[in-house]
């Protein structure tokens, strides 16, 4: 079995200084490859070195997460074109691997995470979470901009706020083939709505609890053509490990329960995720 693990986040491995063993335990555990999904300007430049430091292993995105979205979005957002090579006056490039010097840094899978979340808004102040609201709306639609122009996929967090966020992506006039929706947790019916417009979700350890029939239910209505599996690591261990600090060797316990809702041995459900991953980051 060969997993790929399309939505991490591995700062605090490197932090505490366990990032060697987690990947060992993750190399033997199955998982060929893993995306460190960037949310704010303090992980981007570290995941662009871990993704040099362990080539082909570790790939990373760089976003604003619009729980990191404050007053100054316009300025954290203003350097993320130049992780795709840009800068003042210089177009982003839109291929990672089209006609650039091998020891040049390497550019992100994808941009993201962003999108809009109203679980985390302030709960009692109405006004202010407007007010933050409308400078998520604001940052993600810059984003959406940014995607557009690349040409790039694009990693969506989604919370509290799935049809503004769908309406979002669909006046921007972003490619929907390229739009994931990361740790899908909501029904049939919205998943349906995503793929109708080209767009996918991935599933995480959340369809092992015993309470999310509605997502094991989304997942297997979305089919197997755009299956993508992530962990969220460090974050939603699947069982038998909730409750634990997630990492991405769990993801094998999540395939298992998505080839048993397809009726699929594991290592055939692993073969096209795999697949699916690669062909929509472009690894």
């Amino acid at each position: 079995m060969t997993l790929i693990d399309t939505h991490a986040h591995l700062e605090s491995y490197a932090r505490h200084g366990t990032l060697a063993a987690m990947l060992a335990r993750a190399r033997a555990a199955g998982v060929g490859a893993m995306i460190s999904i960037g949310t704010s300007p303090e992980d981007w430049a570290p995941y662009r070195d871990l993704a040099a430091a362990h080539p082909g292993v570790v790939h990373y995105s760089a976003g604003l997460h619009p729980c990191s979205v404050e007053e100054n979005w316009a300025d954290v957002v203003a350097p993320l074109p130049a992780f795709w090579g840009g800068g003042t006056g210089v177009p982003p490039v839109s291929r990672p691997d089209h006609g650039r010097d091998a020891h040049a840094p390497p550019l992100p899978v994808a941009l993201g995470e962003c999108g809009l979340d109203r679980f985390h808004l302030p709960k009692n102040d109405p006004a202010r979470a407007e007010q933050v609201f409308g400078w998520q709306r604001a940052a993600f639609a810059a984003q959406l901009a940014l995607a557009k122009e690349l040409g790039c996929p694009l990693v969506i967090h989604s919370r509290g706020a799935f049809p503004e966020t769908v309406a979002m992506i669909d006046a921007a006039g972003v490619d929907w083939s390229r739009v994931v929706f990361h740790c899908f947790s909501e029904g049939a019916a919205e998943i349906a709505e995503l793929n109708r417009r080209g767009g996918r979700g991935s599933f995480t350890g959340i369809i092992t609890y015993k309470n999310a029939e509605a997502v094991r239910a989304a997942l297997v209505a979305q089919g197997l053509a755009r299956l993508m599996l992530e962990t969220d690591a460090p974050w939603l261990a699947p069982v038998p490990h909730r409750g634990s600090p997630n990492e991405p060797a769990y993801i094998r316990h999540t395939a298992e329960t998505a080839a048993k809702l397809f009726g699929l041995g594991a290592d055939e459900l692993a073969a096209l995720t795999t697949a699916n991953a690669k062909a929509f980051f472009g690894i």
